[in-house]
C-alpha cells in the first residue's frame, strides 16, 4: 500500500510573519476543492527561516520555498493532482548550483546532525499523540520502570556529558547530583525559556515545534532529583511558544503524563508556566527566581546556589530549554551514544540561529566540535556575491567577535573561549566588510546598558559610560585617551559586576579591541570608518 500523501506546511513564528498560517488555509482549501485525499499538517521550524513560508510534501520530501497562495493553489493541482513538481517554487541555491527537489539534497542540510531537532518539522506540536508515535515519553517510562532509580537516572546523565545550554556550560549531570542530595521534601525543576539575546530564537523554536520533548525532560529531571513541581519561566514576547506549551500540558495532563501517580509509578509530577516581561537579566538563574516569585528581577550574589536555596529558598533545578530536550534522547538511545557525539569536553550537538551577512539564515543543529569554517561557508552557503566575512559573533551580547582568520576554530566550550568568546545560548551572527566593528560593539553595549538592572554599580554606571566613549569615537569626537579608557573600564566592568550580564557585557568591547584594533584607530586617528557605518566619518 502507497504510503500516505502529507503535505507539511512550517507553522513556527518565523514562516507565519512570512504568511505560514494563510499558507495553511489555502493549501488546505484548494486540497478539500480538489477532492484529493492528502492530509495538511502544521509542522515546527525546518531551519530555512529565511526562505519562509516553507512546505514539504512527503512521500519524497519535496521541499517548495516562498509559497504563496498563488504557490498553494500551484502545489495542489500540478503536484498533489497532477504529479508534476512546481519548478518554480523548489529549492534555489545562491550560488547557482541550481534548483534542488527534495531535502536530502539540500547542503544547508548535509553537515547538519538533528538529534534535539529530529521532530521539529515532523510532527504537529499540538498533537501529543505524534510525539509519542516517535518515541515521545518512551524516554520517561524507561526512567521509571528502570531498577536503577532515580540515582540511575543521574547517573545516566552524567555519563552522557551533557553541559547546560544557556550559557555557562555547567556540567548537568553534576547540577541534578547537587539536587538529589539536598535533603527537602520540597524542590523545583524550572526551565528557563528567557531567551535574550538579540539574534537567538533557539529555546523559542524547539518550544513551538516540539513544546513536550521540554516536558518529558523536566519530567525525568523531576524524578531523578525528587522534584514533585516544576515552572516553565517563558518570556511573554513568545505568544506561540506560551500557546503550544499550555495545550501539551494540558493534553499530557489528559493522558496521566502529568500530574499524580505517573504512569502507575507512584511519580507525581507538574508543570505550569510563569510568564516574564522580557528582561534580558531575568535569564540569570537568581533573577529568574526573584521574576518568578513576583520580586523585581535583580541577580543576588551566590552562594548560596539554587540548588541549595532556590524557589521559595528550596532545592531548584534550573536548565534551559535546549538542555532539557536533550534528557530524552539520552536516556532513550543511552548515555554512551551520546557522549560519543561532539568533542571530549563538549558532548553532543548545538543548536545555533544563524543570522547576519550571510547567503543561508535559520536555525541549525550540528555536532559539537564542527568548525566555525564549516558552519559559514558550508551550512550557511557563505556571504553574499561580491562581499568578504570579516567575523562572527557567537554568545550574542555575553560574547565575542571571532575574526575570518580564526574561523577554523572548533565550535566547543574550550576552543571558543581560548580565541576569547563563549558558546553562548547559540546565537551567531555573520559580519561581512559593511560591517563596522566599532558600532558592533556600540550596539551590544546599548542593550546591555539598557538591559541593565541597575543593582550594581559597575554595570548601572560603567556600562553608560563605555557607551558614551563608543558615542563619541563613532562621532569622530573620540580621543587616544578615549581608547585607553576603553580598554581599561571594560575590564573594570568585567571584574566587579555582581552577576553574569555585567560580567560578560563587556566583551563585545574587549574582543574587538583585541582583533579590530585597527578599526578602532583608523576612527580616532584618520576620522574614518572603512565600512561606511558610522555617518559622521562616511567621507
Amino acid at each position: 500500500m502507497a504510503p500516505p500523501t502529507q503535505v507539511l506546511v512550517c507553522d513556527s513564528t518565523a514562516c507565519r510573519s512570512s504568511g505560514g498560517e494563510q499558507l495553511f488555509k489555502v493549501l488546505r482549501g484548494e486540497i478539500k476543492d480538489l477532492g484529493l485525499d492528502v492530509r495538511v499538517v502544521k509542522t515546527g521550524c525546518y531551519g530555512f527561516c529565511g526562505l519562509g513560508p516553507v512546505a514539504v510534501v512527503h512521500p519524497g520530501a519535496v521541499l517548495y520555498c516562498h509559497v504563496d497562495e498563488d504557490g498553494a493553489g500551484e502545489i495542489a493541482r500540478t503536484h498533489l493532482r497532477g504529479g508534476r513538481l512546481v519548478q518554480r517554487l523548489l529549492y534555489r541555491s545562491m550560488n547557482g548550483e541550481g534548483r534542488r527537489n527534495f531535502l536530502h539534497e539540500i547542503p544547508f542540510f548535509e553537515k547538519q546532525q538533528r538529534v534535539v531537532l529530529e521532530n521539529s518539522g515532523l510532527i504537529d506540536p499540538e498533537d501529543i499523540n505524534e510525539y509519542i508515535a516517535r518515541d515521545g515519553y518512551f524516554a520517561l517510562a524507561e526512567a521509571l520502570r528502570s531498577r536503577a532509580g532515580p540515582a540511575g537516572v543521574v547517573d545516566a546523565v552524567l555519563r552522557s556529558g551533557l553541559r547546560g545550554r544557556g550559557g555557562a556550560g555547567f556540567p548537568t549531570g553534576r547540577k541534578w547530583s547537587f539536587a538529589a542530595a539536598q535533603e527537602s521534601p520540597e524542590k523545583y525543576i524550572i526551565c528557563n525559556a528567557d531567551e535574550g539575546d538579540p539574534g537567538a530564537f533557539m529555546d523559542r523554536s524547539i518550544l513551538e515545534g516540539n513544546p513536550h520533548a521540554v516536558l518529558e525532560g523536566m519530567l525525568i529531571a523531576g524524578y531523578a532529583v525528587g522534584a514533585r513541581e516544576g515552572y516553565v519561566y517563558v518570556r511573554a514576547e513568545y505568544p506561540l511558544a506560551v500557546k503550544r506549551l499550555e495545550i501539551a500540558i494540558r493534553q499530557a495532563q489528559k493522558l496521566g503524563l502529568l500530574g499524580k501517580n505517573i504512569l502507575g509509578s507512584g511519580f507525581n509530577f507538574d508543570v505550569d508556566i510563569a510568564l516574564g516581561a522580557g528582561a534580558f537579566v531575568c535569564g540569570e538563574e537568581t533573577a529568574l527566581l526573584r521574576s518568578a516569585m513576583g520580586f523585581r528581577g535583580e541577580p543576588r550574589v551566590r552562594p548560596p546556589y539554587p540548588v541549595e536555596k532556590g524557589l521559595y529558598d528550596k532545592p531548584t533545578i534550573i536548565n534551559n530549554v535546549e538542555t532539557l530536550a536533550n534528557v530524552p534522547v539520552i536516556i532513550r538511545c543511552g548515555p554512551e551514544w551520546y557522549a560519543a557525539l561532539g568533542t571530549g569536553g563538549s558532548k553532543g550537538t548545538k543548536i545555533f540561529s544563524l543570522a547576519g551577512q550571510i547567503r543561508n539564515t535559520g536555525l541549525i543543529e550540528v555536532p559539537m566540535g564542527i568548525s566555525l569554517a564549516d558552519i559559514v561557508y558550508d551550512i550557511g552557503g557563505g556571504p553574499p556575491p561580491g562581499r568578504r566575512i570579516k567575523a562572527v559573533q557567537t554568545g550574542g551580547p555575553s560574547g565575542g567577535a571571532v575574526p575570518a582568520e580564526l574561523l577554523d576554530v572548533p565550535v566547543d566550550y574550550e576552543s571558543l573561549q581560548a580565541v576569547g568568546t563563549i558558546m553562548g545560548s547559540g546565537g551567531l551572527i555573520v559580519l561581512d566588510d559593511t560591517d563596522c566593528m566599532v558600532d558592533l560593539a556600540k550596539f551590544y553595549m546599548q542593550f546591555a546598558a539598557h538591559e541593565s538592572c541597575g543593582a550594581c554599580t559597575p554595570c548601572r554606571v560603567g556600562v553608560v559610560h563605555v557607551v558614551d566613549i563608543l558615542e563619541r569615537i563613532t562621532r569622530g569626537e573620540g580621543t587616544m585617551d578615549d581608547l585607553h579608557e576603553l580598554g581599561e573600564l571594560a575590564d573594570d566592568v568585567r571584574e566587579a559586576s555582581l552577576c553574569g550580564l555585567g560580567q560578560t557585557a563587556a566583551n563585545p568591547v574587549l574582543s574587538t579591541m583585541k582583533y579590530f584594533w585597527d578599526e578602532y584607530l583608523a576612527h580616532v586617528k584618520e576620522r574614518r570608518c572603512a565600512a561606511g557605518v558610522c555617518k559622521a566619518l562616511s567621507h
